[in-house]
């Protein structure tokens, strides 16, 4: 007998892959740190691996100023752009910044399709890194996943800022998130030392509200068609 009966739609969208892959290996590498600290794996040199890693693979300008004077553009150095947003500083850092990073992964990758996430994502990492990079001073570091979490409210404010557009309300309403979150990090701030990180933070969003409209479904082609026109 034919089973005609209509699927029912799943009541949460399915978080894209590419965001899902980000979030475990992430995740994963903060558990290996924090089950080290803890002597339950590896023994007792394992209390020194998050160290290790963060001299490793942490980002600070003086990457930067060395490369553009030297022009020694090692791999080592030109990786740690990138490999900073996998290392944290301690388990609740990693915890909030990996949690906020799948939540906004999953309502952008509600329009963006697996490639223009991971270009999103590798985008606004660098891009963070780098103007950190030139503006931050030099004895200051990179850590964590949080330029590329403000990457995706970046990229998260364009879509609302479309969507209010469409419906003909205030834009503006568009960059309350991000409005809450520098507004709860200029609170910190008075009563805590929270660094430079902010530089990346503010320059991440940026970049990924300006690479949104190119990752969304037909964006390069939009692009294409407004540069012939001019």
């Amino acid at each position: 007998m034919q089973d005609n009966r209509i699927p029912e739609e799943a009541p949460v969208n399915p978080v894209a892959p590419v965001i899902v892959v980000i979030f475990i290996v992430m995740i994963g590498i903060e558990g290996i740190f924090s089950l080290g600290s803890t002597g339950l794996i590896g023994g007792a040199q394992a209390v020194g691996w998050r160290l290790g890693a963060l001299n490793d693979y942490a980002f600070s300008p003086g990457f930067l100023h060395y490369m553009l004077a030297t022009g020694d553009f090692d791999p080592r150095y030109l990786m740690r752009f990138f490999t900073y947003a996998f290392v944290h500083p301690t388990f609740q850092s990693a915890l909030i910044a990996c949690v906020m990073f799948l939540a906004l992964g999953k309502f952008v990758g509600e329009a963006v399709k697996g490639p223009g996430l991971a270009l999103l994502f590798a985008v606004t990492t660098i891009g963070g890194a780098l103007v950190f990079g030139l503006i931050a001073p030099e004895g200051d570091w990179l850590i964590g996943a949080f330029p590329a979490t403000y990457g995706m409210i970046g990229a998260y404010s364009y879509l609302m800022w479309v969507y209010y557009r469409a419906i003909g309300e205030n834009q503006a309403m568009a960059f309350r998130l991000i409005g809450i979150l520098m507004a709860l990090q200029l609170l910190f701030g008075l009563f805590f030392e929270t660094g430079m990180a902010w530089i990346a933070e503010a320059a991440a969003f940026a970049i990924g509200f300006a690479v949104a409209p190119l990752v969304l479904p037909g964006g390069f082609a939009r692009l294409r068609q407004k540069l012939k026109n001019r």
